[in-house]
């Protein structure tokens, strides 16, 4: 029989409907306005925290709706922005620097919707507020640790091909050899040239002085190389934060540009998007002495630090192993019960570490914490002077051999273990980095902007929805419960997508499809109109309609959603959002416009004898 569908498929799509609208259902619930309290530089929030910030809301006469604690963060939940806003400044003063207080807007999600795994969509930085960062790269630094770098691989390579040297030293943008006669000075300007053809290297005969000046050109591949691995790590530690569509991109020759939308904890992210944080692994001097270093007289081979508790520590200059080749980092607990990082090392980084610890075992080796921070100073170019704090987070001895995998201890709490792993994982930057510009955008502006996208959309909707209804009649109400179940996938699925954002641009793409879904029953309803034209029964009409229409809107649609990939694919930020509410749109509006406006049609044409049809 003509458009008569099988009961199995009706319920087929009445059930995608309907769990369509049980996932788009938890947006209709809105946000609570909450304070986000979490600790700063490893300071656990802890069961006490809770209590106390309890007693400091009873005690001010300020009104919660809940509190909890979760995943080391306390959230506090309340019924209006004004008492959000008086709990924030009280809880600011009472709490001090070692916390960060945050506005945030929670999900007010029921608990049975949740634990189905129903969320309402994340918003953009457009839509739901966020900060915007603007962060400089401190050049200078990454042009003094390659010098560095550059230092230790001219004593290496000199040492292998046997020449003598006096001393490999740095200055400004050269590196200085002393060679001990002018044979060697010789020997290394010939072999170190052909290694190096990034420098210019300049001999002086008289006192066999060889200078390697780094070429323009080396300068800025130098430049270029931190910039873009500071993006790369930059991004990484935004992955780890969880945060959904973020923005991180190259501005100029030094900056760079970060959006975390949904980020109201400024601190917490300042924090670990800034860390310029990376571990070196040096043995204890045992061979000299402490009280003498002390009194000023520290061996040039050596260097004098201080372990956390204060007590001071005599290491050696020498680097067994740096942070770089570090690959994998978590945290978890000793069989103390102590926070610890377990460390993955790469084959190079392990091989070496490897070969430094066989001759070491039963000595004590130190585990150095190094940070690069941003001081009120500038240098010459108005750049930020930064200063490198070294700190000793652990001394132990060496009970074997070490090789790709070994763990630290020292970290003082499980937190700062936690913040610690997470750096490491996530890669030291190449050179340090400071903010220059941080706007926030507030809630109440995204707030602004759902509601015009909000009304944008009704509006594209009403007015279509008045047109089909006038246009095509009853079938006009077909088309509109179709456009209805469409605009209720796309919120479903798009709640359902852990990485897809609404942004405002996303809005747009979503005003687009409302007139795409149209456009598919207008292709279809006019060939019906057509087909009964031509005399055919009503039956037929709708079954030519259907058929002979639906290779027309394949091909549309496909054309359309190859571009949108490629959107997706080339795009950040709005365009890419764009794109995912471009495509998410494309295809559930050709299952409602052709499949779910058939099902109804035949539902209640399907099947019947009938002279005339109200389209």
């Amino acid at each position: 029989m003509l458009n008569k569908y099988p009961l199995w498929k009706t319920l087929m799509v009445v059930f995608i409907v309907a769990f369509g609208a049980l996932y788009a259902s938890p947006n209709l619930y809105g946000e609570d306005p909450a304070v986000q309290i979490s600790g700063l530089r490893g300071v656990e929030i802890t069961e006490a925290s809770l209590d106390s910030v309890k007693s400091q809301l009873t005690q001010a006469q300020i009104d919660y709706s809940s509190i909890a604690l979760e995943k080391g963060t306390l959230l506090v939940r309340f019924k209006n922005t004004e008492t959000q806003l008086q709990a924030r400044d009280l809880l600011n003063d009472a709490l001090g620097n070692k916390y960060s207080i945050a506005l945030n807007l929670t999900p007010a999600t029921p608990d049975w919707l949740a634990g189905l795994g129903g969320t309402p969509m994340k918003l953009g930085l457009d839509l739901s507020g966020g900060v915007h960062f603007l962060m400089e790269v401190d050049m200078k630094a990454a042009v003094t640790k390659a010098q560095d770098s550059m230092v230790s691989d001219f004593r290496t390579d000199l040492r292998g091909e046997k020449i003598r040297y006096r001393s490999v030293k740095k200055s400004a943008d050269s590196i200085v050899v002393q060679l001990r006669n002018a044979e060697d000075l010789d020997k290394a300007e010939n072999f170190l040239s052909k290694r190096n053809r990034d420098f210019v290297f300049v001999e002086n005969d008289d006192t066999f002085i060889l200078t390697a000046t780094m070429s323009d050109a080396k300068l800025k591949e130098i430049r270029d190389y931190a910039l873009q691995q500071n993006i790369t790590i930059i991004r990484n530690r935004v992955n780890e934060l969880g945060v959904a569509e973020p923005l991180v991109q190259r501005q100029g020759q030094k900056h760079i540009v970060i959006e975390l939308p949904g980020v109201q904890d400024t601190a917490k992210a300042k924090e670990i998007l800034s860390a310029t944080a990376t571990i070196e692994f040096r043995m204890v001097d045992q061979d000299n002495d402490l009280s003498s270093a002390l009194n000023g007289r520290v061996p040039a081979s050596s260097q004098l630090l201080t372990e956390r508790s204060g007590k001071p520590v005599l290491l050696k200059k020498r680097i067994m192993l740096t942070g770089d080749h570090i690959v994998d980092a978590n945290s978890s607990f000793d069989e103390y019960n102590r926070p610890q990082v377990n460390i993955t090392l790469d084959s190079p980084g392990g091989s070496k570490f490897s070969s430094a610890t066989k001759s070491a075992i039963g000595k004590p080796m130190a585990t150095v914490f190094i940070e690069y921070k941003p001081t009120d100073r500038e240098d010459a170019q108005g750049n930020t002077v930064f200063e490198k704090v070294e700190e000793v987070i652990s001394v132990a001895t060496i009970q074997a051999r070490l090789g790709k995998s070994f763990r630290i201890t020292g970290a003082g709490s499980q937190a700062e273990a936690h913040n610690l792993a997470l750096l490491l994982r996530a890669g030291a930057l190449i050179a340090p980095i400071h903010i220059v510009e941080e706007r926030t955008v507030g809630p109440t502006l995204g707030a602004e902007n759902v509601q015009l996208g909000f009304q944008a959309i009704m509006m594209g909707f009403g007015l279509v929805f008045v047109f089909m209804l006038i246009y095509y009649r009853a079938f006009g109400v077909v088309a509109n419960l179709a456009l209805g179940a469409n605009l209720v996938l796309i919120i479903g699925v798009m709640s359902l997508i852990p990485g897809a954002t609404l942004t405002l641009p996303g809005m747009a793409g979503i005003v687009l499809t409302v007139g795409m879904a149209v456009d598919a029953n207008v292709l279809i309803f006019e060939r019906i109109r057509e087909e009964i034209r031509a005399g055919k029964s009503v039956q037929q009409s709708i079954h030519q309609g259907y058929d002979a229409a639906f290779s027309t809107i394949i091909d549309a649609n496909i054309t359309t959603l190859i571009a949108a990939l490629i959107l997706f694919a080339v795009g950040t930020g709005p365009i890419k959002g764009f794109a995912v509410t471009l495509s998410i749109g494309i295809i559930t509006s050709m299952f409602t416009a052709v499949i779910g406006t058939r099902t109804v049609v035949n539902a209640v044409w399907g099947g019947k004898r009938l002279d005339k049809l109200s389209i």
